[in-house]
């Protein structure tokens, strides 16, 4: 797998991820590309000068910054991994649920709002689903390296076994009660529709409940991503304003 751009490398550098090749463009001089270079020399990574148009050949995004890095493929977490972090650092979990979200701007913007938020994990399902890939990892600007991903078989499955663990499951969608009038602080996870048809009808009937972020414009919905920011940040504002 290749990932792009010197956030992506980077922050793939710092996580100590198994880096097979590392290419750098020759001259480059500024602050952010040596800090790179140092660290990866650092790291014993392989580090191969090229000239800007042997990088440019070698992306597959043509955003490469100066780096481009081949990495072994991510490696996805199980849902318990995610629980357990949660339980190491003596905290409540929060996860989001991806039901079908198959952009992986989508998937990106969401890992990067997740890693921010200081959501435990990320769950995707194994089929319907875009898988973290080269696009992933650059869109999410480093967070990837940093947020647990789970593949599970089936999203319903997960969300019974995070309400035997104690976590209240909320789908968000359109037909929900404002987000604004509903607690959503402890121990919770979302379920994020996909592009299109939202949280499928089953999936929806399983959470405890559903919240709606309210809409004054002529388009009824958001973009996943930004959905996903909407609700996490919100419960993040409840869960401060408790303490």
């Amino acid at each position: 797998m290749k990932i792009e751009g010197k956030n992506a490398v980077g922050e793939a550098i710092r996580s100590n991820k198994t880096i097979d090749r590392l290419l750098v463009q020759k001259g480059l001089k500024d602050t952010a590309s040596n800090k790179i270079i140092d660290e990866a020399k650092s790291r014993g990574i392989k580090i191969f000068f090229r000239e800007k148009e042997a990088l440019d050949r070698e992306s597959t995004q043509n955003r490469h910054q100066g780096f481009i890095a081949e990495i072994t493929d991510f490696k996805y977490s199980e849902l318990s991994d995610v629980l357990a972090l949660a339980d190491s650092k003596g905290e409540k979990p929060f996860v989001l649920l991806l039901d079908g979200v198959e952009d992986p701007h989508n998937l990106g913007s969401i890992l990067r709002v997740a890693e921010c938020a200081g959501a435990h994990g990320v769950v995707i399902p194994r089929h319907r689903s875009v898988s973290v890939n080269e696009t992933v990892i650059k869109v999410s600007a480093g967070a990837a390296a940093h947020v647990l991903v789970a593949k599970v078989t089936n999203i319903n499955d997960a969300i019974d076994d995070l309400k035997k663990a104690g976590v209240w499951v909320y789908a968000a969608d359109m037909d929900g009660e404002s987000i604004y009038k509903t607690d959503v602080s402890g121990a919770v996870a979302f379920v994020i529709g996909g592009e299109g048809q939202g949280v499928k009808r089953l999936t929806k009937e399983k959470c405890d409940a559903v919240v709606s972020i309210p809409m004054f414009g002529k388009v009824n919905s958001l973009n996943a991503s930004v959905a996903a920011g909407v609700v996490t940040f919100e419960k993040l504002r409840q869960d401060a304003n408790k303490k």
